[in-house]
């Protein structure tokens, strides 16, 4: 079997409304991970909740208190991030972090224009259109191309300076992922060479389960970026495929406890296919792969679309608490990851 990495998903909750808590605890959460083994550690952006808002900022806090293990977003929605100052904050955290940042990004979530509009400002070209210019203008940022030229003097520079964003982080360019969350989503992300990031939630309902439309996912990102390639007679390196689930192992009389309340409200809110019982927008939701080790192996080992993933990463639910959160953790490094394909050593 190949070899994968291991990865996790938090959503750093603020729990109790101690905002500093929540953060400290984050920050505990990845150095447990760290010395776990875990490869990658990601975090969840969530604007206006009580949730992790500011996720650059925070990730720099962790790169103070870690080593090894890389740091990530899951996702920047780049519809309301500003691409040249988020350039800026990436590269800054990236070289205080030795090179260890990974930026994931997905355009947003588009249901929320009509109040996050508001917020951060209207576009003349419509969500997807502005979040993908965006994207496009980050990317650029990162690469090191100019943003802008001065035609005249520009404060210490002399006229005629093609202006680039600083600092620069070399092979950060390099390490952008995208997030979609359908067929059409994926095959653009080939298209423009990122690598990929699947989360618990698709966009599209197809008809398929949730597990068999990621894996068409997969193979239409896969095509698309080697006709890419092709076209531009460019020489890729292979992408890299991260899968995330929501894995809660059941393992003693705490675990069930700790876990009750997000299972209870999953299971009374969506079918057994993933889909809002109440109907809505056609999204479907994974799976909770919860229960004994050898049943959450057995599952996992059955998904079409986690056996095309080079990164198992484990999305966290935001409630259950610190103590509940670090046992799933130490039991998927240690009982769950290497049955598929996870060596801590490499």
């Amino acid at each position: 079997m190949t070899s994968r990495e291991l990865a996790f998903l938090s959503f750093v909750p603020d729990d109790d409304g101690d905002p500093g808590e929540a953060l400290r605890r984050g920050i505990r959460q990845f150095r447990h991970a760290e010395e776990l083994g875990y490869d990658s550690g990601w975090v969840r952006v969530r604007h206006f909740e009580p949730f992790l808002s500011s996720p650059l900022t925070f990730l720099t806090a962790v790169a103070q208190v870690t080593e090894r293990m890389h740091l990530g977003t899951g996702v920047l929605p780049m519809r309301y991030e500003d691409p040249i100052r988020t350039a800026e904050d990436a590269a800054t955290v990236d070289l205080l972090s030795g090179g260890r940042l990974e930026l994931g990004l997905s355009g947003g979530i588009a249901p929320l224009a009509g109040v996050l509009d508001e917020v951060f400002g209207t576009t003349h070209r419509g969500f997807d259109g502005e979040a993908q210019e965006r994207i496009r203008r980050f990317r650029c940022a990162l690469a090191g191309q100019p943003v802008a030229h001065a035609a005249g003097p520009f404060s210490t520079l002399p006229a005629g300076t093609d202006l680039r964003v600083t600092p620069h982080a070399p092979g950060l360019a390099d390490r952008v992922w995208y997030g979609p969350g359908s067929v059409r989503s994926a095959r653009r992300a080939g298209e423009q060479g990122m690598d990929l990031q699947l989360s618990t939630l698709n966009s599209e309902d197809t008809g398929s389960t949730f597990e068999e439309g990621q894996a068409d996912q997969v193979h239409a990102y896969r095509q698309a970026r080697a006709a890419a390639a092709a076209a531009s007679g460019r020489c890729l390196r292979d992408p890299r495929i991260a899968v995330g689930r929501i894995v809660l192992p059941l393992l003693s009389a705490a675990d069930r406890e700790a876990h009750r309340g997000f299972l209870d409200f999953y299971t009374s809110r969506m079918d057994e296919r993933g889909r809002p019982r109440q109907g809505g927008a056609p999204i479907q939701f994974s799976r909770i792969h919860a229960g004994s080790v050898d049943e959450i192996v057995d599952g996992l080992s059955r998904d079409p679309a986690l056996a095309e993933a080079t990164t198992i990463s484990v999305t966290l639910p935001a409630p259950g608490g610190e103590a509940a959160h670090a046992r799933v953790l130490e039991t998927v490094a240690t009982s769950i990851a290497p049955q598929l394909g996870w060596s801590a050593s490499a």
